[in-house]
């Protein structure tokens, strides 16, 4: 039974990852033609299915209302769509990103976009080594080298040049795992806090993170959506292991995102917009709009901002993640949160709503409808 966990989700991937091209309407040359997306398991859309790592989403009940593989886990973290998978669609995006370490991620599959995303995975290089195994953001942009070079190989190097900077999508997500799994872990890191202040933790990620986008942008991306960390302190699994009641968040898990979105903003909106004059860098203010779902969730519709809808029960509850042997709540579109870590679709519909056609409260300089059209 053991061995099905691992296997069964990997055909659904391979067999149902371009379905959703099948139904889509045809696009046209305003829609978006491709979506590369690098991150963590917030968008991780299935490439941790295919590493020896503790960090998965490969067995029930994740993917639960996923239509595409008709409510078999594919290797998402939440129990259905992503921001970026949601995002992508309504941009006009033909079919799903495939995942870079999928079977069918070759040929003209790439011409809709390559997910890069993996669970665990962070800026640093070091970031989620409790998991054993993940791709950090290097690995993600090595990987992308590689399909840059199919793309010249499929198209031709100077429509490959166009495809790229005019009609795709370059999505990052990347940050929350440098504090949860790195900078705050128990015991792990408890020495480099000794030797490392936040304020030159901080420096390390946007150096690193600035390499990275520019390695990105010598490869033809012009185009980058960036999301900031959102309050990593208010999640249920910072709740659980800091014994807080529904409304208390972890004030310095909260501090350090502040002081990482602060830098990232000044990163994107002043620094690379300046010295990387073509190329358009939105700034995606992800704590605000998961602050006010948090705090307003009532108004949204929801149940709840605290409780986990899979989650283990007990003195672990909070901690382990969602699967087979998890309690599962009976109305998931009234969680905000799907697992002790990631949201639920309903809560990834209204985030990338306010990405898509929000004001300048939640996506500086412009939304990404606007992004899109450029």
């Amino acid at each position: 039974m053991k061995k099905s966990i691992f296997f069964v989700p990997v055909l659904v991937l391979f067999f149902f990852g371009s379905r959703f091209s099948r139904v889509a309407s045809a696009g046209d040359q305003s829609a978006l033609a491709a979506s590369f997306v690098f991150g963590d398991s917030l968008v991780d859309a299935g490439n941790n299915n295919y590493l020896q790592t503790l960090s998965r989403a490969n067995s029930p009940p994740n993917g639960i209302d996923f239509k595409p593989s008709r409510g078999n886990p594919t290797g998402r973290f939440t129990n259905g769509r992503t921001i970026a998978d949601i995002v992508g669609e309504k941009l006009g995006q033909q079919s799903y990103a495939v995942p870079y370490l999928a079977p069918n991620a070759s040929g003209e599959a790439l011409l809709n976009g390559v997910n890069y995303a993996s669970g665990g995975g962070g800026i640093l290089n070091a970031t989620g080594s409790v998991f054993v195994n993940r791709l950090g953001m290097d690995i993600q942009v090595d990987y992308f080298t590689n399909t840059r070079k199919q793309f010249d190989k499929l198209l031709g190097q100077d429509k490959a040049r166009d495809y790229i900077r005019k009609r795709s999508l370059f999505s990052v997500v990347i940050g929350s795992n440098d504090f949860l799994n790195n900078y705050l872990v128990p015991f792990v890191a408890a020495q480099a806090r000794l030797t490392q202040t936040p304020e030159t933790f901080v420096d390390d990620m946007i150096s690193h993170l600035r390499n990275q986008l520019k390695r990105l942008y010598d490869m033809d991306a012009r185009k980058f959506v960036v999301g900031n960390v959102a309050p990593i302190g208010c999640i249920p699994y910072q709740k659980s292991i800091n014994q807080l009641n529904d409304k208390q968040c972890v004030d310095l898990a909260n501090k350090l995102a502040i002081q990482y979105n602060a830098r990232l903003k000044d990163l994107l909106t002043v620094e690379l917009k300046d010295s990387l004059k073509d190329a358009h860098f939105v700034y995606a203010n992800v704590y605000d709009l998961f602050m006010d779902l948090i705090v307003n969730f009532k108004d949204y519709g929801f149940r709840t901002a605290s409780e986990a809808c899979c989650e283990t029960r007990g003195r672990l509850a909070g901690i382990l993640p969602c699967g087979p042997t998890s309690s599962l709540c009976t109305d998931r579109s009234k969680h905000v949160f799907w697992d002790a870590y990631h949201p639920t679709e309903a809560a990834n519909l209204l985030i990338a709503d306010k990405l898509l056609y929000g004001d300048s409260k939640f996506v500086t300089p412009f939304n990404l409808l606007h992004l899109r059209d450029l």
